[in-house]
């Protein structure tokens, strides 16, 4: 089969790139708005996209209701910390899902403790075994803004915090820190093999 992407409806297009893009990592992103109150959300768009200096690269989707909290934060206050989940967090990164409404607490709803971070505003999550701070270097729109429209943040990292038992002093240790991925619909990747989580419903 061969498709011409654009004489296919916008979810075809995305059922056919996310079963397809896998499995994805996942960039668990800490930001704060105007009022230093912090959000927390999931991100299955994300890779590292430079080592010097070391920048990574998340892009939030375009929800139903406009841009997703996160990204508003991002355009108004520059700083994140791109957290990394894994085996042990994937129940409450799922919760940290939910559409709640702006200004309400994901740290909270998904019982995670935040940690100040060292040199952004935005906490990290203390449970994460990796954590990124980091400064916005840009943000590339794509798409018309409308559904199904992205924005890819590129963010430089300034600070890296690492379980102690995790790193060697050469490489992060895989088995144990038990990463995994995003598959399509309910679906994620650990190195035990498939899993699925179903997302829970938001309040806004």
């Amino acid at each position: 089969m061969t498709f011409d992407p654009d004489e296919l409806p916008q979810d075809a297009r995305y059922r056919l790139a996310i079963g397809s893009v896998l499995p994805r990592p996942i960039a668990w992103v800490s930001t704060c708005d105007a009022a230093e109150r912090p959000n927390l959300a999931p991100f299955s768009f994300f890779t590292v996209a430079a080592s010097q200096p070391l920048t990574l690269v998340f892009c939030p989707q375009i929800a139903a209701h406009g841009e997703k909290d996160t990204l508003r934060n991002l355009r108004g206050r520059g700083e994140c910390v791109v957290n990394i989940t894994n085996a042990d967090t994937a129940g409450a990164m799922n919760l940290s899902s939910a559409d709640l409404p702006y200004g309400e607490s994901e740290f909270a709803f998904a019982g995670l403790t935040p940690v100040a971070s060292e040199v952004v505003r935005p906490p990290r999550v203390g449970e994460a075994p990796v954590a990124f701070e980091c400064r916005v270097e840009r943000i590339v729109d794509c798409g018309d803004g409308g559904l199904g429209s992205g924005s890819a943040v590129f963010a430089r990292v300034l600070r890296i915090h690492v379980r102690d038992d995790l790193f060697d002093g050469r490489h992060i240790a895989t088995d144990r820190l038990r990463p995994i991925g995003r598959m399509a619909g309910n679906d994620y990747l650990g190195l035990d093999g498939v899993f699925s989580l179903e997302r829970p419903r938001g309040r806004r």
